[in-house]
């Protein structure tokens, strides 16, 4: 394996590993060589596909469960994960979306999604990243959105707190990357998981994202492993703050 791309011996914890975006992540960071600690809310303990994937590609697994929208249960996850020993690799992935129009969406549905997708991520980054400030290298990586540079449609909290997630990226490589800890994100495009369901399910809108994708498909979680891979190996040691596409040119359209 090329040096540059190689993770073996290090420690990769993936939140949102269960399926999806994260399940994909999961499999490329322990294809590349890392053991893996998969989190998830409803994470089996024993015998989940990410377990099997892990496996199969020769790493070592552990299966944590932690709820990102309750506080105390993502610093009770964070002093678990000190208790394992060095974490080399972060991926916040884990995260949720509420969709109604803007005068409609409520006070709880707006706390719901910025708790699990930035609060809970600077938290949990946080805890982890002293230790990797401690110890002067880590690489932590955060999965953004489109919508961390567009509105979107009838998902206020979810733009929010993707953008959010771009200005902490940004905020916490400026503090670490001196310090050995790389901080990234990743921008998927829109990729065919639970979480679009709605949209591959309406013809009309389906139609007008696939339009205006140049690479004319919605994106696989696959897409994202290269992505994944080399924000967390040592080919990206010099890269800081970047919010990286992964969209099939969405972006550039």
């Amino acid at each position: 394996m090329n040096a540059l791309f190689d993770l073996s011996g290090r420690t990769a914890v993936v939140t949102g590993a269960r399926r999806g975006i994260g399940l994909a992540m999961a499999t490329a960071l322990a294809e590349a060589g890392a053991d893996i600690v998969g989190v998830s809310a409803a994470l089996e303990p024993t015998g989940s596909e990410v377990e099997r994937r892990v496996h199969a590609a020769g790493r070592r697994f552990t299966a944590l469960r932690a709820d990102f929208a309750d506080r105390a249960d993502v610093h009770r996850l964070a002093a678990e994960l000190g208790a394992l020993g060095p974490i080399d690799i972060l991926v916040n992935n884990a995260g949720t979306i509420g969709r109604a129009p803007a005068a409609d969406h409520t006070d709880e549905m707006w706390d719901d999604v910025l708790h699990v997708n930035l609060t809970s991520q600077f938290v949990l980054s946080r805890e982890v990243g002293r230790r990797m400030l401690d110890r002067g290298s880590g690489k932590i990586i955060f999965t953004a959105s489109l919508l961390s540079f567009q509105g979107g449609i009838t998902v206020p909290a979810y733009t929010a707190s993707k953008s959010g997630l771009a200005g902490l990226t940004k905020a916490l490589a400026n503090e670490w990357a001196a310090h050995g800890v790389n901080v990234n994100a990743i921008a998927p495009g829109y990729v065919a998981t639970d979480n679009t369901q709605a949209l591959r399910a309406d013809p009309t809108r389906n139609e007008a994202i696939v339009a205006r994708i140049p690479a004319g498909r919605w994106g696989r979680p696959a897409d994202l492993a290269g992505a994944v891979v080399f924000l967390a190996a040592p080919a990206s040691d010099y890269v800081n703050g970047i919010v990286l596409p992964v969209d099939g040119g969405w972006l550039g359209r």
